[in-house]
Parts: C-alpha cells; sequence; structure tokens
C-alpha cells in the first residue's frame, strides 16, 4: 500500500500542507482551501484514448471560431468583437451593480437573432427574472428560462433545449451532488465550472458565468476559476450613480484593457458610447477651484473634472484641518498639497481642503496630479482657470511635472470636444493643430503659465 504524504492536508490554491486540517490557508489566506489528501496513486503510463486526431495548425477549421456580435456594442467593444462559440466567460461584480440585468439583456438580443438562449437562475425565481424581462423588454420565443440549483438539472435543460448561449446566476448557487461541501464551496464551485465548460466547449455553447466578489472585490471563490475561464470581467460602478463600466482583467480574444461604459436606468442598461459629457459639467462663467483632465481607462481616453474647495485660514490652527476627497486617491491628494505648498508657495495648512470628481468617478493615476494641484490652487487664490484648458502630468515630490503615457490620445480627445490649451510634461513632443499646447518642467512655472500666482 502506498504511503501517504507527511502532512496530510493541503491547500487547493497554494500547496501549502499541514499535519491537520485548519479553516484558513496558513501561507495564502485563502479560507476554506485546505483539504485532506488520499494515499497517492502511481500515475498510468498506458495510453488513452484520442477524442479528436491531433492536425497541422494551418488545417484547423476557423469557421467556428469568429465571434458573434451580443447586440451590445460596448460589452463587443470589451470582449474583442462578440461572443465565441465555446468561449467560457466570467463575469463578477458587487451585489447590485446590474450583472443580471445586462446578461439577461444580452440573452434576449441573441435570442432576438434566432439564436437559442438559456438563463439558468439560481438566485431568483422564473417569476422574479420574468419581472425584470418585462421591465427591459427582454421577451423573445427563443429565450428561454429556467431556476435550479442542481447540476443535473442543469445540464437536462442543456440537453433539452439545445441552446447556443447558456448564462449561469451565478456560478456559486449551483451544486452537485457528488461533489464534497456545500454550494459556494471551493471544491463545489471548481466542479461545477470545470463540468460546465466542458460541456460547452465540446457543443460549441457560449457560456457566460456570473461569479460573486468578496469583501475587497476580489473574485470569489478558487483562483483556479479565472485560470480556466477564457475572458474574465469585471463590472464596477458606484451604488449611486448610474454609470456602470466593464474592465477585461483576462481575454483570450482580444485586448485585455478595454473597458465598457453603461448606463443603468429603469428601464434597462444601455450602452455609453460617448461617456465624457457625465464627467465634465458646464458653467456658464468660469469659477474657481475647477480643473479638466483626461484619463486612460485601458486604451480609453475620457475628460475628467476635478474640483475643489478650500476654506478661509484660522488664526489657531493646531493641525485640525480636514482633507476630504472624493473619487480620488486620499494619499495622493495629500501628497499634492504638500508639494503644492512647499514647492509652489500655495498656503494650504490650517485650511480645509475639499476635493471630488464630478459624475462619481474614480481616479487613481497619477496623470490627474497636474490637474488636482491646480484646482486646489485656483480655489486657494479665487482665480478661474481658463474654461479651454486641460492639464495632463504627474507630480513630483521635487515640484517636477514627470511625464505619463498616452499624452497624444489624451489631447486628440480633449481638442474633439472643443478645449484649445493644454498643459502636459517637459518632453511629451506632441503637435495637434489648432490647439495651445504648453510644457511645463515644474508646478510653479504651471501655476505662472495660467496666473495663479505672479511671474
Amino acid at each position: 500500500m502506498a504511503k501517504v504524504e507527511k502532512d496530510p492536508f493541503r491547500c487547493s490554491e497554494c500547496g501549502w500542507s499541514s499535519q491537520k486540517w485548519v479553516g484558513r490557508c496558513g501561507e495564502c489566506q485563502a479560507w476554506g482551501s485546505v483539504e485532506e489528501l488520499a494515499a497517492p496513486k502511481k500515475l498510468s503510463l498506458v495510453p488513452g484514448n484520442v477524442t479528436s486526431k491531433a492536425t497541422p495548425i494551418g488545417d484547423v477549421d476557423l469557421s467556428a471560431a469568429h465571434a458573434r456580435p451580443t447586440g451590445v456594442s460596448e460589452l463587443d467593444r470589451v470582449l474583442g468583437g462578440g461572443l465565441v462559440p465555446g468561449a467560457a466567460i466570467l463575469l463578477a461584480g458587487e451585489p447590485g451593480v446590474g450583472k443580471s440585468t445586462l446578461l439577461l439583456s444580452v440573452a434576449a438580443q441573441t435570442a432576438a437573432k434566432g439564436i437559442p438562449a438559456l438563463y439558468v437562475s439560481g438566485e431568483e425565481s422564473a417569476s422574479q427574472v420574468r419581472l425584470r424581462a418585462e421591465r427591459i423588454k427582454a421577451i423573445d420565443p427563443q429565450l428561454f428560462l429556467a431556476s435550479e440549483t442542481d447540476l443535473g438539472a442543469v445540464i437536462a435543460h442543456i440537453d433539452a433545449v439545445k441552446p447556443q448561449l447558456l448564462i449561469i446566476d451565478s456560478v456559486q448557487t449551483i451544486g452537485s451532488s457528488t461533489a464534497d461541501g456545500s454550494p459556494g464551496g471551493v471544491t463545489q464551485v471548481r466542479e461545477v465550472a470545470g463540468a460546465l465548460i466542458r460541456i460547452c466547449k465540446d457543443r460549441d455553447i457560449t457560456l457566460l458565468l456570473v461569479g460573486h466578489v468578496t469583501k475587497d472585490g476580489s473574485i470569489a471563490g478558487p483562483r483556479l476559476l479565472e485560470h480556466i475561464v477564457d475572458v474574465v470581467l469585471q463590472f464596477e460602478g458606484e451604488r449611486h450613480s448610474r454609470l456602470r463600466l466593464i474592465r477585461a482583467i483576462k481575454n483570450r480574444f482580444g485586448a485585455s484593457d478595454e473597458v465598457g461604459c453603461f448606463d443603468l436606468s429603469d428601464s434597462g442598461i444601455e450602452s455609453v458610447l460617448d461617456p465624457t459629457g457625465l464627467f465634465t459639467s458646464r458653467h456658464a462663467e468660469p469659477v474657481p477651484g475647477t480643473c479638466v483632465t483626461v484619463t486612460l481607462e485601458g486604451r480609453r481616453p475620457l475628460l475628467a473634472e476635478i474640483q475643489a474647495l478650500v476654506s478661509q485660514g484660522r488664526e489657531n490652527d493646531f493641525g485640525n484641518a480636514r482633507r476630504v476627497v472624493s473619487g480620488l486617491d486620499s494619499a495622493r491628494t495629500s501628497m499634492t498639497l504638500a508639494v503644492l505648498e512647499l514647492r509652489a508657495g500655495v498656503r494650504v495648512g490650517g485650511r480645509d481642503v475639499y476635493a471630488a470628481t464630478v459624475g462619481g468617478m474614480k481616479m487613481s493615476e497619477p496623470a490627474a496630479d497636474l490637474a488636482l494641484a491646480l484646482a486646489v490652487a485656483s480655489a486657494a487664490k479665487g482665480l478661474a482657470l481658463p474654461s479651454d484648458l486641460v492639464a495632463i502630468g504627474e507630480v513630483g515630490l521635487a515640484g517636477e511635472i514627470r511625464k505619463v503615457s498616452g499624452v497624444d490620445r489624451r489631447l486628440q480627445e480633449a481638442f474633439r470636444l472643443g478645449f484649445k490649451r493644454a498643459l502636459v510634461p517637459t518632453g511629451s513632443e506632441t503637435k495637434i493643430a489648432g490647439m495651445e499646447i504648453v510644457e511645463v518642467s515644474r508646478l510653479d512655472q504651471a501655476l505662472k503659465r495660467v496666473k495663479i500666482t505672479g511671474e
């Protein structure tokens, strides 16, 4: 009889082993991933049955691998053209962000082309899904609906309907009696997802899996789940905003840095082809404390406005000044304020500073540092910046303005939307006919060029 390994318990995520079972891995800190190992089996070297003959790569048929548009343009942009037969796609996001609404809309668009689609809901009853479908006008004879939580029942529905699109909402709710653990556990999720992916690849069915997320925003379940699927999409959005973003974290059929924008409303979810207007506001007259920048979401340039409000200074301040940010990184904001005061001479010590983005947009890239500094300086001095100005650049601790990527794409988008002047880092070497581009090397120089401080 083969000898059992020294440590009979091992983590399925990272391979960490232990003498006894624990609920949390001591290496990767994953919950519920430590499993007991059986006695190791000797590998068999006997040849097995071949499912399909190996062929030269140039002779492989490509007709079945072409993407089929979903009818949702922004989702097609992120996927790289549409849904590929046999592809496994994982869509993850926080509760209430609109995952089910988007996929029900995709299923209805697919069914409207005469392609059978099967929507399996393990979280809602069929009548609940029907109510949502009525609201977003997603009723079609080729769209089939089932409410199941057992893998065997799901396979039976696949055999009966023979769909070309299968949506599982969500993979954490489907269980199998042949796998250990309860539905939603590491073992169950791995086995259920693996079985569904094998079936769909054998039958050229496009599989869309809805995944849950943990408290820190990462995809719940074993990390293996992200490895075995072809595409991983992250659905993001503020609960109090209508804007939703889909980011491609992994994509075997297209670029993995594309972003799709959607508008979620009572009537459903719609693609937003030009979302720039959502992140900027129009002022009848120039207002101090506002500055526009261009941020890159993947490869997509988006104009965003940063607003700042600086209170009057207090005579007896003992370090109690408030720093409140919304949509910006608080650590970078504090650093930019310190550089603004010490390197550019704009006094913000002892004064409350409030900084926010328009439209609930989240900005974390350093290219927004210069626009933030200009907005705060404009608010502190009470002087408005030109309404047709955009500012792009990273601010260093020494007060220098560092180069950022994609300056040409950013400025072309700004010029398309009517901005005629731009502040960019020295060395950007970008020229656009009809646009005044000023290169600055230091923060104090940038403030002088926009007449916030004296020459």
